[in-house]
């Protein structure tokens, strides 16, 4: 009689999770719709939801006709019932002080605010600068501060989860053993931290160029460095210390005989697009805008802007090749912010290039998400968290 007692609750505790995950991915439904994409029965699928009911996690929306009888009830998760909140660490390139944007998200996917602000990390201590930011979102979202479940941190650096820890990471302070650990402890709940072009390429696989892609490249081109993310058919090449993508230490010429090391930052980093564009007489205060003054220029028939495109676009294509000829992707978006100023004239130079550097053949995009793509790849990975977590909990009688 135990056992089979055990089995009523495990039975009970899946039927829960089945049905409030239909809710989840699916938004609201009637009792009726949740029957046929569960294949329970009317009683089965009344008790479970009755149980969700009572546990805060969905409620009664609506009621939609149903034929004769009474209206049926529809039925929607609970959005307050648990938040997520992303943060994006990055280099603004015109600015010494890095930008910390955050975001909070309600378990009905719904994002309730966001905030952006400059830290000092030279100075400031990077947990209590987060803790602060989550806390500050929070208040000026009016949501509660308790049923936060999950901070996903996104910032420029490899996460190695063998060590819990940060690598090659310039921003101040990030790199330091225990960091990780800190942050989960002084916020209490999990805390992701994972590299920004990684979580970028969620972003790419759920909005942008990479969504209809079977896999994909993305080659990020930002103000204070460069990254590669790599999709294999939704699931990121992380590498076996999170170093996976670090393309801008690629050496470009092997050092000898006294010379300095030339690395494909120095040949496509936001300094050397600066240094590229002064020479062709285009100045900004970031590579990004320089890019996007360019582009402006070049657009305009000006035969230096367009050089300078070319220019930079072969730079890029002798980095690309090496990509391509190891990983053979049929898809590669340009990203970052001078990816992204530097849109489809960029784009369509790189592939000119490549076509010549590079024996395979593969198409070039440049990314259509306009806002900090790290930030929607953390949103995204944050809520899935939050949405699995609860369905395991259900999952556990």
């Amino acid at each position: 009689m135990k056992h089979l007692g055990g089995s009523s609750k495990l039975l009970r505790a899946l039927n829960d999770a089945a049905a409030l995950s239909h809710v989840l991915e699916r938004g609201p439904l009637t009792r009726g719709e949740l029957r046929e994409l569960t294949g329970l029965s009317k009683p089965t699928i009344s008790e479970a939801l009755r149980r969700l009911t009572e546990a805060g996690l969905v409620s009664v929306v609506g009621y939609v006709s149903a034929g004769p009888g009474p209206n049926a009830e529809v039925y929607a998760v609970n959005p307050d019932a648990a938040y997520s909140v992303a943060l994006s660490v990055r280099d603004r390139g015109d600015c010494d002080i890095p930008t910390v944007t955050a975001a909070v998200t309600d378990l009905a996917g719904t994002v309730r605010g966001r905030l952006e602000s400059a830290v000092d990390f030279a100075s400031a201590d990077p947990v209590a600068a987060i803790a602060d930011t989550v806390e500050s979102l929070c208040k000026e979202a009016g949501v509660a501060r308790d049923p936060v479940a999950q901070v996903q941190i996104a910032v420029a650096g490899a996460y190695d989860p063998r060590g819990d820890v940060l690598h090659h990471v310039e921003v101040p302070g990030w790199g330091r053993a225990g960091l990780v650990e800190e942050l989960r402890g002084r916020l209490g709940v999990p805390v992701g931290v994972d590299n920004d072009v990684n979580l970028a390429a969620v972003a790419e696989r759920a909005h942008g160029a990479g969504r209809d892609a079977d896999s994909f490249a993305l080659l990020w081109l930002g103000e204070a460095g460069l990254g590669l993310a790599i999709d294999l058919g939704g699931t990121l090449l992380r590498g076996a210390r999170g170093g996976a993508g670090e393309i801008g230490y690629m050496p470009m010429n092997v050092a000898g005989g006294g010379a300095a090391r030339v690395d494909f930052q120095d040949l496509v980093g936001g300094p050397a697009v600066l240094e590229l564009a002064a020479a062709h007489g285009i100045t900004a205060p970031s590579a990004a805008r320089t890019m996007a003054t360019a582009v402006a220029r070049a657009d305009a028939g000006d035969p230096a802007a367009r050089e300078f495109v070319t220019v930079l676009a072969g730079r890029i294509a002798i980095g690309l090749s090496a990509v391509v000829a190891v990983l053979d992707p049929p898809l590669v978006v340009i990203g970052g912010e001078v990816g992204q100023a530097g849109g489809e004239l960029l784009g369509t130079a790189v592939a000119t290039a490549l076509a010549e550097a590079a024996p395979l053949d593969t198409t070039i995009a440049t990314t259509r998400v306009r806002d900090d793509a790290a930030l929607l790849g953390a949103q995204q990975a944050s809520r899935a968290f939050v949405r699995e977590a609860i369905l395991a909990s259900l999952r556990r009688p």
